[in-house]
């Protein structure tokens, strides 16, 4: 048995070796580019551990007149007051301790020499002879003497972003170039891409004019 497929005889067999067999690529057909593989998804660096909230614990003493004293024995904050102390006076008293405590633990969690040795390096600026937290600057975030290249932060700031916390470290670490607030100074300051947005968080904390709150 035959047939004619474009004026062509073919037999049975032929037209089944036809039908079944798959159709030949053209010649210049390129074959379909391999699919890329999908980009393995950044390392997730976890922070320290967030410590465990304060408890309190306020032991109210007879023997006591007039002072009143705390110490961390753990995550409890033992509180020792006057017996005559009012509710009022209990409240600011433990108020005053754990926020003290508070800011203790966060500014352990945050090397300020590691962070100040990053952004020396990042922004060519020197390195200061010691930069550390204190507790007694209550009317400015950070304070530098140039001549000894040291820096101090206040620990009010502990609980603040970092990269807030990078912007008073690098204003302090000028002023180990420029001891003046001059244009030349502010031109430093600049390099630190989140100057203008970290000066208005901090504006907004201290609820003044300062354009930044350091010296």
């Amino acid at each position: 048995m035959s047939t004619s497929i474009y004026g062509r005889q073919l037999s049975f067999d032929e037209i089944i070796e036809i039908d079944l067999r798959d159709p030949p690529e053209p010649a210049d057909s390129v074959p379909p580019p391999e699919p890329e593989p999908e980009p393995e998804p950044e390392p997730v660096v976890a922070g320290p551990p967030a410590p465990a909230p304060l408890r309190v614990d306020v032991i109210r003493s007879a023997k006591r007149k007039k002072t009143s004293q705390a110490r961390l024995r753990g995550d409890v904050v033992e509180v020792r007051i006057p017996a005559w102390f009012s509710a009022e006076q209990e409240d600011e008293v433990v108020a005053h301790f754990v926020g003290k405590f508070e800011r203790a633990r966060e500014r352990a969690l945050i090397d300020v020499e590691a962070r100040a040795r990053m952004l020396a390096a990042r922004h060519d600026l020197p390195l200061p002879a010691s930069i550390r937290w204190v507790s007694n600057q209550n009317d400015r975030w950070g304070s530098c003497t140039p001549s000894r290249g040291t820096v101090r932060l206040s620990d009010r700031m502990a609980g603040f972003p970092a990269w807030v916390i990078d912007y008073v470290i690098m204003h302090e670490l000028a002023h180990l170039v420029h001891a003046d607030h001059s244009p030349a100074f502010w031109e430093v300051v600049a390099r630190y891409p989140r100057a203008e947005r970290a000066r208005g968080y901090l504006m907004a904390k201290a609820g003044d004019e300062s354009p930044c709150g350091s010296g």
